[in-house]
């Protein structure tokens, strides 16, 4: 009979493998470092012990650098563990929408790896007051190099904590249009209707206009204008528009669609139906197609005219008589 493991408890189990193997070379490191410093030579010990610059008092040598690396590994598959179980273990009980979840698992991760980092340079030696000299250059080289990276960091915490848009959400940047999926460190991805991805910068979510469809109520609505020939009953139009987007499935029945009469336009009489929706917030351009397709059915029936547009020319007498030149000969 074979068990079968969920994801999470295996990464917590070749986590707690990973440190039991770190922590058997550590205890037994002392009586193998001699046997194998006389196997690998001289010259491969000092090039291995050999600092590149200091931290502080702590040498940078290889060994610290690979050593640094396997800490870093570990410390990010501890976060993923840490972010997977909150997510599948304590958020899931939480009355929270998608978005907050997200949020909340996001941050958690980060808390992880801030913490793991600060204990992991701690337990190397490193003093993290003597880190302020490293920042400070850090922060010039930002300043001058990475300022794009840093802003859309920033302006993910802001999305993050802030929540202007969260997964989920429909909205609308710029010319692009869809629902966002994931919002990462740099980048936010957004699905259009055409199914492509799109990974738009953080900053453009904080320093640009957006316009969020379902920030806190996915029912929409959307607008059909239209018009009829001057010779039609107004009221005649807005019972046959009202009955036509009542009998479509998709449109809401509270809050009741509605007829608006817009102008007098130069060849009809101009209307707006306006009718709301939740199923169809992805595709409005599907909805307002099907809404046409049974409107131009329902005028037909009705007899109600759809114009083209007209112009009438007007000719002036002329005191002169105009010669017509006949094509015979």
């Amino acid at each position: 009979m074979r068990l079968k493991l969920s994801s999470g408890v295996r990464n917590l189990l070749y986590l707690g493998a990973v440190l039991v193997l770190v922590l058997l070379w550590r205890l037994a490191a002392p009586a193998i470092t001699p046997r194998v410093r006389r196997m690998l030579g001289q010259d491969f010990v000092r090039f291995w012990e050999e600092p590149y610059f200091h931290l502080g008092s702590v040498p940078v040598t290889p060994a610290f650098l690979i050593g640094a690396f396997v800490f870093l590994v570990l410390l990010v598959i501890a976060m993923r563990i840490a972010r997977s179980l909150a997510r599948r273990h304590v958020l899931i009980h939480v009355p929270l929408d998608e978005g907050q979840k997200f949020a909340i698992e996001r941050g958690v991760g980060y808390v992880i790896f801030l913490a793991g980092l600060a204990i992991g340079l701690q337990s190397a030696g490193v003093n993290l007051s003597s880190l302020l000299v490293v920042g400070g250059a850090l922060g010039i080289g930002i300043g001058f190099g990475l300022q794009t990276i840093a802003k859309n960091f920033v302006s993910g915490l802001i999305l993050l904590v802030e929540r202007p848009v969260k997964v989920g959400d429909r909205v609308e940047v710029g010319q692009l249009n869809g629902d966002i999926t994931y919002i990462g460190a740099r980048a936010t991805y957004i699905r259009t209707n055409d199914n492509i991805m799109v990974i738009v910068p953080n900053a453009e979510f904080v320093e640009n206009r957006v316009t969020n469809w379902t920030a806190h109520d996915r029912r929409v609505r959307f607008s059909v204008p239209l018009g009829v020939g001057y010779g039609s009953d107004p009221e005649h139009v807005r019972r046959v528009l009202l009955e036509t987007a009542k009998r479509h499935p998709d449109v809401l029945e509270t809050p009741e669609p509605d007829v608006i009469f817009k102008d007098f336009g130069d060849s009809s009489l101009d209307f707006e139906l306006r009718v709301w929706t939740i199923r169809r917030v992805q595709t409005p351009q599907i909805l307002r197609s099907e809404l046409y397709y049974r409107i131009f059915s329902a005028f037909r029936s009705e007899g109600i005219e759809i114009p083209f547009p007209q112009r009438d020319l007007h000719l002036r007498s002329v005191s002169q008589p105009v010669p017509v030149v006949s094509s015979e000969r």
